[in-house]
């Protein structure tokens, strides 16, 4: 009994779920969904397959778990890289840096979430909770590109827009390293980095050129 009762305590201890999570997370970005299954995910752990089912009753919802231990690290590692600077145009910046060190040139964090677009495809579930995630990004976004146009270090534009834009490119980066790993290569950082940024530039140019033109039709008008 008491035997008994000491399992149950370590199967159910706080920290087994997160703890499972994160191995589910290391093995799938290493070996893909398909080639990971969940005795290899308990012994990554250094726990029993009878303790993983405590918390977790298949693959399934060890990748849901996983996914959310992305989205965590995620979360946080971004606020830690942005902390630095209270300037609105400087931490847009980091976080550009951030989410290209993180999403492009990070091979384990690129696979696994290049994974995870192949799986939403099939899976409802799947695809609600990189949704949400994703909701959370461009929101993240939103409100550093917002800040910025507030303090006059960007030009007032549909910040909502060009977010959905610059997080487009990033997806295709993704893919695109698939089949041209040179540019998920340190190198390329900076390169890609004053791309995506580019996005909120070439817009405040557009929105001046198009403003210049609409001020020469009134004065054809007028004439």
């Amino acid at each position: 009994m008491v035997i008994m009762k000491t399992v149950l305590s370590r199967a159910s201890a706080p920290h087994m779920p997160p703890r499972l999570a994160q191995s589910a997370f290391e093995l799938f970005a290493d070996n893909g969904f398909a080639n990971v299954n969940l005795d290899q995910i308990a012994g990554r752990a250094g726990v029993t397959k009878g303790s993983l089912y405590w918390h977790y009753k298949n693959k399934k919802e060890l990748i849901l778990a996983a996914c959310q231990h992305y989205y965590r690290q995620w979360q946080a590692d971004v606020q830690t890289a942005i902390a630095p600077s209270p300037e609105p145009f400087e931490r847009l910046r980091l976080a550009l840096t951030f989410s290209v060190d993180s999403c492009v040139i990070d091979r384990r964090n690129r696979l696994f979430t290049t994974g995870i677009f192949m799986l939403m495809q099939e899976d409802a579930d799947v695809r609600a909770s990189w949704s949400q995630f994703y909701d959370a990004v461009r929101a993240f976004y939103v409100r550093l590109v917002t800040s910025a146009q507030r303090d006059g270090s960007l030009p007032a534009c549909d910040a909502r827009r060009d977010v959905d834009l610059m997080l487009e490119a990033m997806e295709g980066l993704k893919l695109r390293a698939g089949f041209e790993p040179h540019i998920a290569k340190p190198a390329e950082r900076l390169a890609i980095v004053e791309g995506l940024f580019g996005v909120f530039q070439h817009s405040a140019v557009h929105a001046v050129q198009k403003g210049g033109a609409s001020a020469r039709r009134r004065r054809v008008v007028k004439r």
